[in-house]
């Protein structure tokens, strides 16, 4: 298995990158943007992405987004597909997308939302915490990007304030102090409960 940065030679993988991403969100049940293979295109060609690969065979991808003059940097779109499940790719490619923004983009903080509980774990372990959207890229550019995510009317009507997605951040100006950490019993406890708490309240 290869996890490297994306090029033009890896357009060939944008209409199954935007078809797994598309159905996962189908089978998951929970809001995930779609994204158009003109979209993952525009991503493989700036460099700004990782693709997972099984010799010709697509594995999984991840791409970064650059927000407010380069503030910002959102890791996005993280997928893997279903035949490579369950195999601890997702974690691999998700090291990899937050070294090469740290690369790219060392002043930048970088950030990410989802809905996911595994993500936020992974998340937290590469030293990012949970934060509110107001923290978060204020670029309306961004946000457009929800717009074609089931829960974007919770996005609305709370102003962007805050949705079934966690909002989480890691600043680089804080290195050293809350990097790579485990996540324990306790604290895993506490990003479910998290959720849980947000998927109450949408259904009440």
């Amino acid at each position: 298995m290869d996890i490297v940065i994306a090029n033009e030679s890896h357009i060939k993988y944008a209409a199954i990158v935007s078809e797994t991403i598309s159905e996962s969100a189908k089978v998951r049940g929970t809001g995930i943007a779609k994204r158009t293979p003109e979209y993952i295109i525009k991503r493989l060609v700036n460099g700004n992405a990782v693709i997972a690969l099984d010799g010709d065979k697509f594995a999984g991808f991840c791409y970064i987004e650059v927000w407010g003059h380069q503030k910002f940097v959102a890791n996005s779109g993280l997928i893997v597909h279903p035949d490579y499940r369950n195999k601890g790719l997702a974690k691999k490619i998700k090291k990899a997308i937050f070294d090469l923004s740290l690369k790219k983009f060392p002043e930048a903080k970088i950030f990410g939302i989802t809905t996911g509980l595994a993500v936020m774990k992974m998340n937290y372990e590469l030293g990012y915490k949970p934060v509110t959207f107001s923290e978060l890229t204020d670029d309306p550019e961004f946000w457009k990007g929800c717009q074609t995510c089931k829960n974007f009317d919770i996005l609305t009507r709370t102003e962007q304030k805050m949705c079934l997605c966690t909002g989480m951040l890691y600043d680089p100006a804080q290195k050293g102090k809350a990097q790579k950490k485990k996540v324990d019993g306790k604290t895993f406890q506490r990003l479910k409960s998290i959720k849980e708490q947000l998927f109450l309240k949408k259904k009440k």
